[in-house]
């Protein structure tokens, strides 16, 4: 099976599809649709990013549509993600009202949101949506290891991406393992735990020594394992910090310290409970 890889700036994934992703995008779950979310995308894009991560669940893809036009970057510069929403019935046509919304004729990344109805059936208009051209890739989120290798088992086109709950606190290390040995590349959501995780002090005895933001370093741990990540903040300083990770390199010591961190025992599971 063909492996994703790093590639050799650093800076980007190339996905088992040939497809390459930027390891650092701006997520925009929680955020607003208008002036919020038009913001912090803009902002973003102004700050270098290249990769914006939304949903049909997020209610914000217009929005985000309208910032990449008015930011004058061209679009096929931006890697664009947006997730199927599982409590709907066609992958395929709902990938074309995201495209009305996104006011784009294609997204780079079509995910199923999480397995709602088990982790199947909606697959094959997924694979339908990118036959049509609407999406380069196709992938998964929230799908523990059973689960993927039960759509493994029947999908023509296999998922891309897994775009899971991923940081030092959540380093499911046996989900990371069995999509690395499947081809699947980690998106790593949440990286910075809403929050929660900036607070820790062994994330901040680190982001001391280096002179970096705990954020900084969090999001540092995941572009080193190759991960992709997708912090979320609506504050241009922040956003502008959160992507300044490509000019440091944590040691193998402050890897394996952050490692330590995991509470979820290693696991291959890529929620602790289900929401729907």
């Amino acid at each position: 099976m063909t492996r994703t890889e790093v590639t050799a700036n650093g800076r980007a994934r190339r996905l088992v599809d040939g497809n390459e992703i930027p390891l650092l995008g701006l997520g925009v779950w929680q955020v607003d649709d208008g002036r919020e979310c038009e913001d912090a995308v803009r902002w973003a894009l102004e700050a270098g990013y290249r990769h914006i991560d939304t949903a049909q669940a997020y209610g914000n893809e217009a929005s985000v549509g309208k910032a990449l036009r008015d930011s004058g970057v061209p679009r096929e510069n931006v890697f664009i993600t947006t997730k199927f929403f599982p409590g709907h019935k066609d992958p395929e046509a709902e990938a074309q009202r995201s495209l009305e919304r996104l006011g784009v004729e294609y997204v780079d990344l079509y995910i199923i949101h999480w397995p709602q109805g088990g982790p199947t059936w909606a697959w094959d208009g997924m694979q339908r949506a990118q036959e049509r051209g609407y999406a380069r890739s196709i992938g998964v989120s929230n799908f523990s290891v059973a689960e993927l290798d039960e759509l493994l088992a029947v999908a023509d086109t296999q998922p891309a991406v897994n775009q899971v709950q991923f940081s030092p606190f959540e380093f499911r290390r046996g989900l990371l393992d069995a999509c690395e040995q499947r081809g699947v590349a980690i998106e790593a959501y949440s990286p910075l735990g809403t929050g929660r995780h900036l607070e820790d002090a062994a994330v901040g005895e680190l982001a001391e020594r280096h002179g970096r933001t705990p954020a900084q370093v969090l999001i540092r741990w995941a572009v080193q394992r190759g991960l992709i990540v997708l912090p979320k903040s609506t504050h241009r300083t922040r956003i502008e910090q959160n992507g300044q990770v490509f000019d440091f390199t944590l040691s193998d010591d402050d890897v394996a310290a952050l490692d330590a961190l995991d509470r979820t025992g290693n696991t291959e599971r890529a929620l602790e409970r289900k929401w729907w």
